[in-house]
């Protein structure tokens, strides 16, 4: 089939941008389908290596697929035009969301909603934890990584990138010396010779230098006029660090992301963590969306010679920026070597072991969030004090988990359901 227009692409992408809910499962089912199965646009090996090829670089996998399907049709312009439709609709409701949340703060209709938000995120992530688990944990191997990857977060509260690039470094060892501990590897790549033209390396290092000026330039704006103490440049300094070591999707990052904003840098609270993920998961887009609402709270409080309204705003778009214009420079630097990439054992290697080491990650993100939300006091040591249990939320904890597991209901329900519960229970006297 001949490939379409640039006009015709574009409204593709309208469309996905719009209909992609359902965390990155579902986005790329979505794809799949509207791309491959309907219009054929791409065929199905070419999309499964690509798909391959996402699952190696940082950042969200749905989002660089969709701008690596640009880029297959109709070049740069066409990656530019497929991955920003895709981020831009989700940016759009989480800018319009954040600024609902910080103007309704404190009002205890709202409090009451985002208790329900706050307890359904809860399954949501614990369900989250289970379907990475069946992918990743194929062996005993495997599992130990889990293991330790969540005692090295929670016991000894090491380092997220630390944690990732051992499990990355023992992967890679593995492949070599005992790849059977990481389960069969499955590709239809071909083993026919390889060819790496100098033309292209020539490319590749222009495509690099070019996109970290792109990615640089809002954050030499920031530090030029507003200076290195202000919020905004800590904000993109962080988030642009984060977007480095976002191996293994989002649930894998935002233990780090949220201890770092609640503890570290004191942006906001755990239960606010809690909001702003519950926004992101109703939302369509990348569920690493929930960055920009982190970026747009911690302007908004922290405004400095600026008033809320713009520092919020600028926190939101810098976030947005930091976090995704490195997906671009990844795909365009990367996709002309997919095949390469797809044969190199070790590098395969680290990233099961990285795969493996996220459901650690995730179960350490899963009990983070627990303890937030059901206890209203968590002592420095992480130790929750048992009589500051919240009823209410356990109650609607164990609702959300009934929805999810038991009646198999989707996110955005669930999460509209437990919100009426927390209101309704707000009625309760004495409650």
């Amino acid at each position: 089939m001949a490939a379409p227009s640039l006009a015709e692409l574009t409204r593709a992408f309208t469309r996905i941008g719009c209909l992609s809910f359902g965390g990155p499962a579902g986005q790329i089912a979505l794809m799949q389908r509207e791309i491959v199965d309907e219009r054929g646009w791409v065929e199905q090996g070419a999309f499964l290596r690509a798909l391959n090829l996402c699952h190696l670089l940082p950042g969200p996998e749905a989002q660089q697929l969709a701008t690596w399907i640009g880029w297959r049709l109709h070049g740069v312009r066409g990656g530019l035009i497929a991955g920003l439709l895709f981020v831009l609709p989700g940016a759009a409701f989480m800018l319009g969301l954040s600024l609902l949340y910080a103007a309704a703060a404190g009002l205890q209709w709202f409090a009451a909603l985002f208790l329900g938000v706050k307890a359904a995120v809860l399954a949501v992530v614990l369900q989250a934890l289970m379907r990475v688990a069946r992918r990743a944990l194929g062996t005993r191997f495997k599992l130990a990584l889990a293991v330790l990857a969540a005692i090295a977060l929670t016991v000894l509260h090491a380092p997220f990138p630390l944690v990732i690039l051992t499990a990355g470094v023992i992967g890679a060892a593995a492949a070599k010396w005992s790849p059977q501990w990481l389960g069969p590897h499955h590709s239809d790549v071909g083993d026919g010779p390889l060819e790496a033209p100098r033309a292209l390396v020539a490319l590749t290092i222009r495509t690099v230098v070019l996109w970290l000026a792109i990615w640089g330039l809002p954050l030499a704006l920031v530090y030029f006029t507003l200076g290195p103490d202000h919020v905004l440049w800590q904000v993109g300094l962080f988030f642009s660090r984060l977007a480095v070591v976002t191996f293994g999707g989002a649930y894998a990052v935002l233990a780090y992301m949220a201890q770092a904003a609640v503890s570290g840098f004191d942006w906001l609270s755990p239960g606010e963590m809690a909001d702003g993920l519950g926004l992101a998961e109703t939302t369509p887009g990348p569920l690493i969306m929930v960055t920009q609402f982190v970026g747009f709270i911690a302007a908004w409080r922290h405004p400095g010679s600026l008033s809320p309204l713009v520092a919020g705003l600028l926190g939101a778009g810098l976030t947005t920026w930091v976090t995704f214009a490195p997906c671009f420079l990844w795909i365009f630097a990367c996709a002309p070597w997919m095949e390469r990439l797809e044969r190199a054992e070790r590098l395969q290697g680290a990233l099961a072991a990285i795969t493996a080491a996220v459901v650690g990650v995730i179960a350490n993100l899963a009990l983070w969030f627990a303890l937030h939300v059901l206890f209203r006091r968590v002592s420095g040591s992480g130790l929750p004090d048992t009589a500051s249990l919240d009823w209410r939320a356990a109650l609607i904890a164990a609702q959300a988990t009934v929805l999810v597991f038991g009646l198999k209901r989707g996110i955005a329900v669930t999460i509209a359901i437990c919100a009426a519960t927390g209101l309704a229970l707000s009625l309760i006297p004495g409650s």
